[in-house]
């Protein structure tokens, strides 16, 4: 097959015949004939990923182009799967669009709902049903939570599976209680200084009830923690550049000097939010 890209309009069936053309064991490309399920996977979340920062950014070329990235790791797994007589891409559509229509018996039926939390837990239900009808299913009110999330948004999720069947505290007071008793139980096996496995479990407690503190306040911890990395990244580079116009880098500072031109960058950061309002 050849493609001429010059002013040509491509769509969704160019795409798959560049790909089945790249897994062609005859002329396609060796790095992609050698990939499978798991070596792609990666490639696949990072792209997730890169689409989620296009958008936080706002830029909308950037965000184009990502997306195309992603729907490309759509069509090489829909690719990988046909080659092995799985499923194909017309199957991944079609089930999507299955599902979707299931799902929506208000927009597709006569189902009607009072509120959008209403329609939410129609939504849930729908798929509770949808996973007991799996082969040897055991129901659990935790299904549905896929493994391989980023921990913290996974033990966010966990925690609010649970409290839809009442697993959850009443109130706010109680959790912030919880944090204090996990902080203590932390230092003590910290200041044992022997047990590195109970040391690693006491931390892991103590994040896993700090995700369910921002759930009950109502904050999403993955995106208060990405902002507080993005807080700190600018601000340990706006260190940087002061050391820098010292003459100053890094690794031949200290942390006094350090610490005092972080304080000056928060005293000026704060001085430019009060210049805005």
């Amino acid at each position: 097959m050849t493609l001429n890209s010059l002013n040509k309009k491509y769509d969704i069936q160019d795409l798959l015949k560049i790909m089945a053309q790249l897994r062609s064991p005859d002329e396609g490309c060796p790095w992609d004939i050698e990939q499978t399920f798991e070596t792609i996977a990666p490639y696949t979340i990072e792209e997730a990923y890169e689409v989620d920062d296009a958008i936080r950014k706002k830029d909308m070329p950037a965000l184009n182009d990502e997306l195309g990235d992603l729907l490309l790791q759509v069509v090489f797994h829909s690719q990988i799967a046909a080659e092995k007589n799985l499923f194909n891409f017309d199957n991944v559509v079609s089930a999507i669009c299955d599902k979707m229509i299931r799902r929506h018996p208000h927009v597709f039926a006569d189902a009607h709902y009072r509120s959008a939390e209403e329609q939410t837990s129609a939504w849930e239900a729908q798929k509770a049903v949808e996973r007991s009808t799996k082969a040897d299913h055991v129901p659990s009110a935790l299904d549905g939570v896929p493994t391989n999330l980023p921990a913290l948004l996974r033990a966010f999720k966990l925690q609010k599976r649970a409290a839809r069947v009442g697993f959850d505290w009443p109130e706010t007071i109680q959790v912030l209680d919880k944090i204090q008793e996990e902080s203590i139980e932390l230092v003590e096996e910290y200041q044992k200084g022997t047990n590195r496995a109970a040391l690693k479990e006491e931390f892991g407690d103590l994040l896993f009830v700090m995700a369910n503190l921002g759930r009950h306040m109502k904050l999403d911890p993955e995106e208060c923690l990405r902002s507080a990395n993005i807080k700190f990244e600018r601000r340990f580079k706006e260190v940087e550049s002061k050391l820098q116009e010292k003459g100053i880098k890094p690794e031949n500072s200290n942390l006094a000097e350090m610490d005092a031109l972080w304080n000056i960058v928060k005293a000026e950061e704060k001085q430019d939010v009060i210049a805005e309002n």
